[in-house]
């Protein structure tokens, strides 16, 4: 690869990983704590970048004053140079642009595969859960005590879930991801939503919901995915930071 090339790599990198680290959309590929981390690296690049480029500068403004009097050097090579930086402009316009968080078409992919399968369902004692109600849970927290929790103790309570929407066949299912590291390694939980208004929803709408976890919904043969009995429910723009951990 030429020095122009990887100069322009350098310099489209650096920057992509600077821009996602200072708008917060990072938060679609990583977990938070990563933000420095990305703009230490982007950092990095662009600063190599910009002394590889004007180290190049000045070599190529050496070698045209050495041309102009000794005409007989070739200096194609400068043209070359010009016409590839163009390269710059659709690709910067490209590789800048940023995709989305993953969503339902991700939670439909994942073969079932759920927080909840680590243990046999209904084995483990959990921590009493906090007075009053509502009582506002990740769907992470909701799952793996429907799936493990022996004491049900999400039995009678109503819980506040946030999620985005994800369609199935005819179910409509509340849904979050988890990621470990990134989101390479995202997979779903998820709940199944019963009652209320649920089927003018759309794939990908954020949702907060109030309801009841149904006993003994979450098996095996569902991937441990609870019944969620809606009460109400209200759309809300997507969070900043789309994932659980």
């Amino acid at each position: 690869m030429r020095r122009e090339s990887q100069n322009i790599l350098l310099v489209l990198l650096g920057g992509a990983l600077l821009k996602i680290a200072l708008d917060g959309s990072y938060l679609r590929y990583v977990k938070p704590f990563q933000q420095p981390w990305l703009i230490l690296a982007g950092a990095a690049m662009v600063t190599l970048a910009a002394v590889a480029i004007v180290k190049d500068i000045v070599t190529a403004q050496r070698a045209t004053r050495a041309a102009e009097t000794e005409p007989e050097h070739d200096v194609e090579h400068s043209h070359r140079t010009r016409s590839t930086w163009m390269l710059i402009l659709p690709v910067l316009a490209i590789f800048l642009i940023a995709p989305p968080a993953l969503g339902a078409d991700s939670v439909n992919r994942s073969g079932g595969r759920t927080v909840a399968q680590a243990q046999p369902v209904k084995t483990a004692t959990f921590p009493p859960l906090p007075a009053g109600d509502p009582l506002s849970m990740t769907i992470t927290d909701v799952v793996t005590r429907a799936g493990w929790d022996a004491g049900n103790s999400l039995t009678g309570r109503t819980v506040r879930v946030t999620g985005f929407v994800a369609h199935k066949g005819n179910a409509v299912y509340l849904a979050r991801l988890v990621i470990g590291c990134c989101a390479a390694d995202a997979f779903p939980v998820k709940v199944r939503l019963t009652g209320g208004e649920t089927s003018g929803l759309r794939n990908d709408q954020w949702v907060e919901t109030t309801g009841a976890v149904q006993p003994d919904t979450a098996k095996p043969a569902n991937s441990y995915t609870p019944d969620f009995a809606v009460s109400t429910m209200k759309l809300i723009p997507p969070p900043g930071d789309p994932y659980e951990y």
